[in-house]
């Protein structure tokens, strides 16, 4: 980690390491001892036999015979041993009895007749055995109840703290992460930059009446790097940063959320001018109310408290709230009205070029050979987030481990760009002779079609090699990364998707079901063309699609169709119209480039895998 994390409550540092070893240590040490304090006398005397209790009587008559040879007398307890057992006995010589309770002021006189050795103790005497036996269990238990207390502390979870502020506050250290360690979205960088401006220089805008948002909203896909930006500005600003993500508010104790938050903005602002960073807003700011019966009223609580403190700033307080999510569309609208997040900043997908330097960034500390073209690996890539582009170089070094590299090649980047696009190759994965020849012709339909469509993606690479779930991947590379999609593009597109098929039913005679996918894509790109494009013929200038992308349960219930059975069924002709057509579009292309499927079918079985090059060539001797 860039920054090191210190413990926020009142300030004060703790310790983040776990409780010490050398207590349970000493525990289990004082817990031997009184085990055998405890049982090792009994076991002794359990050994050594228990001496056999006779009556009064009997001792006395003892006395009288001569066969006493020693006696102890403790209080009224007297024990001893006679110089032979009695007859009827188990043999012991040992023997226990008690005077009575009126007493026997003869007894002294006839032991020292007899010559009987007399021992005498006091009664209820106090020795080190009894002191254990009495104190140690109760030192135990303390011990085990201060233990339990300190790993309770140590973790935060004590039922005293529960409601206090959880976020970890990070200071700028010599390995803070800047800026200038985050690659590409240099429009959101310069949005950020000059939050960090007016927390170094507030005078600069206040001079002029002007105000930085309170709240600052990060949107945009996962793995985009809205956690690292927000890392980036704490060790730009070089303000106390206070990091928490939303679901640390949430307990299983009513109302510890909203006192949490109380807690958190009362300690920002106690160490103002300061940052505060919630990841994963939506956990705690969802729309309230939503869903059938109700809402999660803790969460609304907590909610309700987050509302209140953004609006509880002095006009003189510098602090400011930085909150990241994915779904937007799913906050409450109270959050983002001006005065609290009212700054919106999106964090996109990278651009091609962006891609290039993000994958630059993270190649530093790994060792590349030198025709290796982050360009070009970037250009193979579309769509790919950071952290998707450090994955990426991350599978590549482990494959060149794998394979006992010093350095790690194009080819290795390539195949971790396969493993994670196409999925793991299924080695233990074999087709039949006729299976790989049906694939081998249905990737051929595919590539075909794609060559000789002039608005589709060029072709990177077809492959027959089963992966994951898929038994053959025609993978296309576009030129550009493309925010706007023509009409003639995405026909295209769905053109190539029916060529497959069409190839089976042409060359095979019979269709199968490994068109599944292919048909499942080009049906919902055919959708879209006519419910939210407006590229129909006969619905052209209509946008029929719902825009709402909610997936609580209550508003999905009350969804309805705002468009008549008449309109439904012209949808559904429009589609299978547009269906039809790049179905037939593509047979026809087979049907005239037949020589050339078939070759490409025949290298696709003999090699399993054709590159751009090798298929053109292939395409080109033919047709």
């Amino acid at each position: 980690m860039a920054n090191e994390p210190q413990d926020t409550n009142n300030g004060d540092k703790r310790p983040t390491s776990g409780p010490p070893r050398i207590g349970t240590g000493i525990g289990a040490l004082v817990l031997v001892i009184i085990l055998v304090t405890v049982f090792l006398p009994g076991i002794g005397k359990l050994l050594s036999g228990s001496p056999e209790e006779i009556s009064y009587d009997t001792f006395k008559q003892q006395i009288v015979d001569d066969n006493m040879l020693s006696v102890t007398v403790e209080g009224d307890k007297i024990t001893g041993v006679f110089k032979s057992a009695l007859s009827g006995s188990d043999g012991s010589k040992d023997f226990l009895t008690y005077l009575p309770s009126f007493g026997d002021p003869d007894l002294l006189a006839s032991l020292t007749k007899s010559g009987v050795t007399i021992l005498t103790r006091p009664a209820n005497q106090i020795s080190l055995f009894t002191i254990l036996i009495n104190v140690l269990p109760f030192v135990l238990i303390g011990w085990f109840l201060y233990t339990m207390y300190r790993r309770t502390r140590q973790q935060g979870d004590s039922i005293f703290s529960v409601g206090q502020n959880k976020a970890k506050l990070y200071r700028k250290t010599k390995e803070g992460v800047t800026f200038s360690d985050v690659a590409g979205i240099a429009g959101v960088k310069k949005e950020l930059h000059e939050i960090v401006d007016f927390l170094k220089t507030p005078e600069r805008f206040r001079r002029l009446g002007a105000k930085v948002p309170k709240g600052v909203l990060l949107v945009g896909p996962p793995g985009t790097g809205k956690t690292l930006l927000a890392r980036a500005l704490a060790g730009e600003a070089n303000v106390p940063f206070y990091s928490i993500s939303g679901s640390d508010f949430m307990e299983m104790f009513v109302g510890v959320g909203a006192s949490r938050v109380r807690s958190l903005f009362r300690d920002a602002k106690a160490h103002s001018p300061s940052i505060i960073f919630i990841d994963e807003l939506d956990s705690i700011g969802r729309h309230r109310g939503a869903g059938l019966g109700g809402g999660h009223d803790e969460r609304e609580q907590t909610l309700n408290q987050l509302l209140s403190e953004l609006d509880g700033f002095e006009q003189n307080d510098n602090t400011i709230v930085l909150a990241a999510t994915n779904r937007p569309d799913i906050l409450d609208p109270a959050l983002l009205r001006p005065g609290r997040f009212d700054r919106r900043v999106t964090v996109d997908r990278p651009t091609l070029k962006d891609r290039a330097e993000i994958l630059k960034v993270h190649a530093k500390n790994k060792p590349f050979q030198a025709d290796v073209e982050f360009e070009k690996v970037a250009q193979g890539t579309p769509g790919f987030s950071g952290a998707d582009l450090e994955n990426l170089l991350n599978e590549a070094a482990l494959l060149a481990v794998r394979k006992e590299r010093s350095v790690i090649t194009m080819a290795d980047v390539d195949e971790a760009r396969d493993k994670i696009l196409l999925g793991i190759e299924r080695t233990n994965f074999a087709m039949t002779e006729d299976e790989k020849k049906i694939v081998a012709y249905h990737e051929a339909g595919h590539t075909l079609v794609a060559v000789n469509l002039p608005s589709a993606d060029p072709i990177h690479k077809v492959t027959i090699i089963p992966r994951d779930a898929s038994m053959g991947v025609t993978q296309m590379m576009p030129d550009h990364d493309q925010h706007l999609y023509s009409k003639n593009y995405v026909l295209d597109r769905i053109t190539v998707m029916l060529g497959g098929r069409a190839a089976e039913d042409a060359f095979i005679g019979d269709i199968t079901s490994g068109a599944e996918s292919d048909l499942r894509e080009a049906t919902r790109l055919a959708r879209k063309m006519v419910l939210d494009w407006g590229m129909s013929l006969r619905l052209h200038n209509l946008s029929l699609g719902d825009e709402r992308q909610d997936v609580f349960l209550g508003a999905d219930i009350s969804r309805r169709r705002e468009y008549s059975e008449r309109t439904a069924q012209q949808v559904d002709e429009e589609i299978k119209s547009i269906l039809d057509k790049a179905y037939e579009k593509a047979a026809a292309i087979l049907k005239d480039k037949s020589a050339a499927l078939k070759r490409i079918a025949e290298a696709l079985v003999e090699k399993e895998e054709l590159g751009s090059k090798e298929i053109m060539d292939l395409v080109g001797t033919i047709a």
